[in-house]
């Protein structure tokens, strides 16, 4: 879902040459890098899937932590990273009960945290603490109580997929086709074109995977398929305005050609809940 292509340049050239804004080249070797490391994580130790998904929200974590100190907002870090983890791991060897007690814990252990350092900014900084648990680390025990059903693999590997499915048809469609700009205000590479080939692939891959993954129905694909759309687009947009806010471009440089970890995270936290919850009431486990 990016902007159009200068006039002078055509359609192929936009998308060799990265004209929506990404290095192409690095971005599809992080890209498969990236679901290398998940694939096999999935597949071969559940645990280490969990610790991957510890892991790249705590990177994500550490983003949000430089973005928000440029405007002097000191986050938490050590009590929510902390019992950010715990709530991970108790979603799964647990329960949703067992995450909710840690994090109810976590938000009185982040308010006791910052107690030393005085009333100067205490609620700002509070605040952006709870903030960061919950867009984290509470939309990631989602996809572990994806993981702990006997077929979870598969549902983390649909949810994926429909979410990753988004994101490439509507930079391919933004690229090639995209003149109408869809939140010019908040992020104005987006188009409705690159928002229609999201559609197109989200639906199309959504199919195949609840088809042939899980052995679901047709339309339940299509469901996950327009959840990961409209939730994805969400939050990319969400995620968006908070480096407006923070006057920033990126939230790191840690991928090359996709920027911070928190730019590739940012639909898939989004997303997380619904398609769990989607997964969860249609789709018997196998």
């Amino acid at each position: 879902m990016k902007s159009e292509t200068p006039a002078e340049t055509t359609p192929a050239e936009a998308v060799k040459n990265g004209r929506a804004g990404r290095n192409l080249p690095a971005s599809i070797a992080v890209g498969v890098s990236l679901l290398a490391v998940v694939v096999l994580s999935l597949f071969l130790v559940k645990e280490v899937f969990i610790a991957v998904v510890a892991v790249a929200l705590a990177i994500g974590l550490f983003e949000l932590t430089r973005a928000f100190s440029t405007i002097g907002i000191k986050l938490p870090v050590l009590p929510v990273v902390t019992g950010g983890t715990i709530m991970l791991v108790g979603s799964y060897f647990g329960s949703m009960e067992t995450a909710s007690v840690a994090m109810a814990l976590t938000v009185i252990g982040t308010l006791v945290w910052r107690l030393a350092d005085g009333a100067d900014g205490f609620v700002r900084d509070v605040s952006a603490g709870i903030f960061s648990l919950s867009y984290l680390f509470l939309m990631g025990t989602f996809v572990l109580l994806m993981l702990k059903e006997d077929d979870g693999p598969w549902r983390i590997v649909a949810f994926i997929v429909a979410t990753v499915a988004s994101d490439t048809g509507g930079y391919i469609a933004g690229v090639l086709f995209g003149k109408h700009p869809m939140a010019p205000t908040i992020s104005p590479k987006k188009s409705w074109e690159g928002f229609t080939g999201s559609l197109v692939f989200g639906i199309g891959l959504g199919i195949v995977t609840v088809v042939y993954a899980l052995d679901g129905d047709w339309w339940v694909g299509i469901l996950l398929g327009i959840a990961g759309v409209v939730f994805g687009t969400l939050g990319d947009l969400s995620e968006s305005l908070i480096k407006r806010d923070l006057g920033i471009k990126d939230m790191g440089n840690l991928l090359p050609g996709h920027g911070g970890l928190m730019d590739r995270l940012d639909s898939l936290i989004a997303v997380a809940p619904v398609a769990w919850l989607i997964l969860y009431l249609l789709v018997d486990v196998s």
